[in-house]
């Protein structure tokens, strides 16, 4: 089922953990994956401290103790941020998390890719503030980060805007135009897959992580009023584990003023559009994956 890889992915994560349980999911999958090497975990967008001590509580349940950094809560294009007011609800003692609140979000992004380059990713889930600050106050960033996975965008007919990058579109602008390589997976295929109730109780089993990490589903699920969820970040950070499983598309992005994304087809682009995955392939591996965070922590 998992492709054996010859060395582990370094990585930094990106993520607005905390309101659409995808974050949560995402990091799971990486949690899962003997291939990825999580070097650091870095938070955007609104409360980051509390999204990063979340972060951390989930990761220690999975037995990791990753470095994870609160970055920016503001958007670059002043933006106001969407806080559905759940986040960190499943617990009651986050304040206890050892986060890394004495650094700078950017610049740990930025020094952790240049120890490193061209051999540490970025997997971004979020909004892009802590990205597009490491770009602009770090001026080798893009030359040093190795691909950035991102999940943001609608590329398909009838597109509209994307949460990701309608929130800080000044961010989204200066992260596209930045000429890094990019794998991005928009809504058109995010929206295809569905983490259904079976899917769910698989992960509800896998011991106290997982016991945790569902009811962060199940927080999210009653606030959506439905009994799925649709796990778009999974989906991003699995185009990095197994590319195997996805079609791409070789170009350039560029954003409108309203949040619209624009793919333009180019064999010389540096942006690679997921255009298509195996389906059954994919949704089995990211519960797998997540499950098996759990169960690692369990043995």
């Amino acid at each position: 089922m998992t492709a054996n890889h010859p060395r582990p992915r370094v990585l930094v994560l990106d993520t607005d953990i905390g309101s659409d349980v995808d974050d949560a999911l995402a990091l799971g999958v990486l949690l899962g994956s003997p291939e990825a090497d999580l070097a650091g975990i870095t938070t955007v967008y609104g409360d980051t401290l509390l999204r990063a001590r979340l972060a951390h509580r989930l990761a220690a349940l999975a037995g990791h103790a990753p470095t994870v950094v609160p970055g920016a809560a503001e958007t670059l294009s002043g933006k106001e941020v969407w806080w559905p007011g759940h986040e960190g609800t499943c617990f009651d003692d986050l304040h206890t998390e050892p986060v890394r609140d004495d650094l700078n979000a950017a610049d740990f992004l930025a020094e952790t890719v240049r120890a490193r380059p061209g051999e540490v990713d970025v997997v971004a889930i979020g909004p892009l503030a802590n990205l597009a600050q490491a770009l602009q106050r770090h001026e080798d960033f893009a030359e040093a980060v190795g691909t950035v996975y991102l999940m943001g965008g609608f590329f398909g007919p009838d597109a509209k805007p994307e949460h990701n990058i309608l929130s800080d579109v000044a961010a989204a602008r200066t992260v596209f135009e930045a000429g890094m390589p990019i794998v991005v997976s928009g809504l058109e295929t995010t929206t295809r897959f569905r983490v259904e109730s079976d899917g769910i109780e698989a992960i509800r089993a896998a011991g106290p992580y997982g016991t945790a990490l569902a009811r962060e589903i199940d927080t999210w699920i009653e606030f959506k009023g439905r009994t799925w969820t649709t796990p778009h970040d999974p989906i991003t950070a699995l185009s990095m584990l197994r590319p195997d499983l996805y079609t791409f598309e070789r170009g350039h992005v560029t954003v409108e003023d309203d949040g619209l994304t624009v793919f333009h087809a180019d064999p010389a682009g540096p942006v690679r559009l997921v255009t298509d995955a195996d389906l059954p392939a994919v949704a089995e591996e990211i519960v797998a994956r997540i499950v098996r965070a759990g169960a690692g922590a369990a043995g």
